[in-house]
């Protein structure tokens, strides 16, 4: 493999996931909007969320067999293709009735699923061939995809861009472009010679698989609820006007951002338990601080370290689950699965806690989350999942 088709495929592949990112921190930096459209109840806005997440669940479960039969490289092809329909479905939608959009987040979801499992197995065939680190950099590509795309959704809401046209148009650009990145991936590896390799549902009876897939669990919960209520929280708990509540998700998310490119630095030389721990309690402080905060900056401040403690988990939770080419797909399956269920059960759960509590207070349970964290991550000791 020469140094230019390495710098290639990073590039690549780092483009991919920024894609991701943007694409997803478009749609959810309108989800005010649309609640206003469709006239949802937080429980009601939790309950329509939950078709994205039921998706993803449903395609992460199939992702592994897929990925090892197809290749990353077609499956994040197809995927971005589908998630823009999906979004164009659910922009539309939002200015008819909750079905279609129901239906363009399930479409959305399921493409999702699909989509991150193939890149994150494709940064793992990346780490293997540099011979170091670098998927929290990748995730960090993630990170300024989805802080683009809360900035330029911040402008548009402050311009009263309608959300079909501003959603409509990141379809396009997303159908358009992330097959063509995807097509400087670098060939999967084939599986090594020994026992054949799980690529699917063999992994779910390995216990140190489901230790990662819970510490991850813990992770994308927190950051999903980030994702998902911060700009809501900051609206109607804190009192902000919407483009400040938007640009309390930017912060996070940049914050998150900064967190992942900083990640192979911190991982090498602090080791990846004492920095997820550090992390883990820098994020139940920052959420504490959003929830009862007396005054917007201070909660702002809070969203920035809220952002900073989620920075690290999912991708070294990708990373320490793919240890072993072997048994790649099947494990990076599993545990994206695991996680990604924080998508399945958090925005009802948030939601239907909301319309008892305020979505404000509900929040409190992103704190607890980071707590049990600092217990899991042990299981993502170098080495283990092997």
């Amino acid at each position: 493999m020469t140094p230019e088709s390495l710098r290639g495929a990073t590039v690549a592949t780092f483009a991919a996931f920024g894609a991701s990112g943007l694409a997803f921190a478009s749609l959810f930096a309108r989800i005010p909007q649309i609640r206003d459209q469709l006239g949802l109840t937080p429980g009601g806005l939790g309950l329509t969320l939950l078709a994205g997440s039921a998706g993803s669940v449903l395609a992460l479960v199939l992702a592994g067999p897929v990925v090892a039969r197809h290749g990353s490289r077609r499956v994040v092809s197809v995927s971005a293709v589908l998630f823009a329909v999906g979004l164009a479905t659910a922009a539309v939608g939002a200015l008819v009735a909750v079905l279609p959009v129901v239906v363009g987040l399930f479409v959305l979801g399921a493409a999702t699923g699909a989509w991150d499992v193939a890149m994150n197995l494709q940064g793992t065939v990346l780490e293997r061939h540099l011979g170091r680190p670098i998927m929290s950099r990748l995730h960090a590509g993630f990170s300024v995809g989805t802080v683009a795309g809360a900035l330029v959704g911040a402008a548009l809401v402050a311009l009263s861009v309608p959300v079909a046209v501003h959603l409509g148009v990141v379809a396009v650009v997303v159908a358009g472009c992330v097959p063509g990145f995807a097509r400087g991936f670098l060939p999967d590896e084939p599986a090594s010679a020994g026992p054949a390799p799980r690529t699917g549902f063999g992994a779910w009876r390995e216990p140190q698989t489901l230790l990662i897939g819970l510490f991850v669990l813990a992770f994308t919960l927190a950051e999903g609820a980030g994702n998902d209520w911060i700009v809501i929280a900051a609206v109607d708990g804190h009192r902000a006007a919407p483009a400040i509540g938007t640009l309390a998700f930017a912060a996070f998310l940049a914050a998150m951002t900064a967190g992942r490119w900083c990640g192979p630095w911190l991982l090498h030389r602090y080791g990846r338990v004492p920095v997820l721990r550090g992390l883990a309690v820098t994020g139940l402080v920052g959420a504490a601080l959003f929830v009862f905060a007396p005054a917007l900056p201070l909660a702002l401040a809070g969203a920035v370290l809220w952002g900073l403690g989620t920075a690290l988990g999912f991708p070294v939770g990708m990373s320490a689950a793919a240890a072993d080419p072997a048994f790649a797909a099947g494990r990076v399956s599993v545990v994206a699965t695991i996680g990604y269920c924080a998508f399945l059960a958090g925005p009802p759960l948030l939601g239907l806690l909301g319309d008892r509590l305020t979505v404000l207070r509900a929040l409190v349970v992103v704190a607890v989350l980071f707590g049990v964290a600092t217990f899991l991550s042990g299981a993502l000791r170098e080495g283990a999942a092997r």
